[in-house]
């Protein structure tokens, strides 16, 4: 059977898998797992990838993508959300075919990976009628990447741990805009990224759970919500940011691109790097800015996207292909 061939809508779906971007980005110290103690607050928006998903008909998971830059084997994180999935409901018997439509940029620090791993999660779990519910798919997705639980419940979440530790705050529908951006020429590798922080920072690691603690509270004091946020921030904090930037003319120059828009009130770099974006009162505004500043992003070599706020990760829906 050929990928997509059927025009049923009960076996198959598409699911909209939304990026994130980070409105804070702490780093604590080191774990004793190795990995690193953030407090974070990722925030979804509306730059999504589609995932097509289809039943197979036997035990096959198989993977199309759009961007051939992507691996489609095994290493892929879709592939191993399917898989992972499909061990959890001890129903090796079910396949799927999936294909990616890739519009979220690789390497990007928009967690571009983690969310199509959150949709495949979400998406499989319908098409194949597990009837896994919301918690227990956050907890599987503990196991595929730290941004995935994040990426599964979506909105606006304080993120501990090694980021799979959520904590929902205001998930009203916001009404900021977002303009992001992004030196198509480059990426970031976000180990390296981490590392090379470890390197020049380490002397200034947190080490005890109740150092820890004290500083969740802080994140956790302070008031996340729109209008509050955009009042009281003079800056997004970013540690991750302060080892990049010196050493990435790419983020400096997207930086300085988004300072200089009119209107623009705070400007970070998301996660790893390299995507930076500016926050706007308005979607309306960030969208009419983004539209009279085109030749300004070109000129700098920059992608760029006008983007709205969303209260979930992943969205899905029915659609004859």
């Amino acid at each position: 059977m050929r990928m997509f061939d059927q025009k049923t809508t009960n076996d198959y779906l598409i699911a909209s898998a939304f990026a994130k971007i980070n409105l804070h980005l702490e780093i604590l110290g080191l774990r004793n797992d190795g990995y690193h103690e953030l407090s974070m607050l990722m925030q979804s928006i509306d730059l999504f990838d589609q995932l097509k998903m289809q039943l197979s008909g036997d035990d096959k998971i198989v993977l199309k993508s759009s961007n051939s830059d992507l691996t489609i084997g095994d290493d892929n994180l879709i592939i191993k959300a399917a898989k992972l999935l499909r061990k959890k409901s001890g129903k090796n018997h079910l396949g799927a075919y999936i294909k990616l439509i890739k519009n979220i940029p690789i390497g990007a620090g928009l967690a571009g990976g983690s969310t199509d791993a959150a949709a495949t999660l979400v998406g499989l779990n319908k098409l194949w009628n597990l009837k896994f519910d919301i918690n227990e798919l956050v907890e599987i997705a503990k196991e595929i990447g730290s941004d995935v639980p994040f990426c599964v419940l979506g909105g606006r979440q304080l993120c501990f741990g090694r980021g799979e530790l959520l904590e929902r705050v205001n998930n009203k529908q916001s009404n900021i805009g977002v303009i992001l951006v992004k030196d198509p020429s480059f990426q970031i590798s976000t180990p390296m990224a981490y590392k090379r922080y470890r390197d020049q920072f380490a002397e200034s690691y947190l080490s005890s759970e109740v150092e820890f603690e004290k500083k969740r509270n802080e994140a956790r004091s302070f008031d996340w919500s729109t209008d509050k946020f955009m009042d009281k921030k003079t800056y997004i904090q970013n540690d991750l940011q302060k080892t990049i930037s010196p050493i990435s003319p790419e983020v400096q120059k997207s930086l300085n691109v988004l300072r200089d828009l009119p209107g623009s009130r705070l400007v970070s770099m998301s996660g790893s790097g390299p995507s930076c974006y500016g926050l706007f009162s308005t979607y309306n505004q960030a969208e009419i800015v983004l539209k009279q500043n085109l030749s300004k992003f070109e000129n700098a070599g920059l992608s760029a996207w006008a983007c709205s706020m969303k209260t979930f990760g992943v969205e899905l829906k029915n659609e004859v292909i």
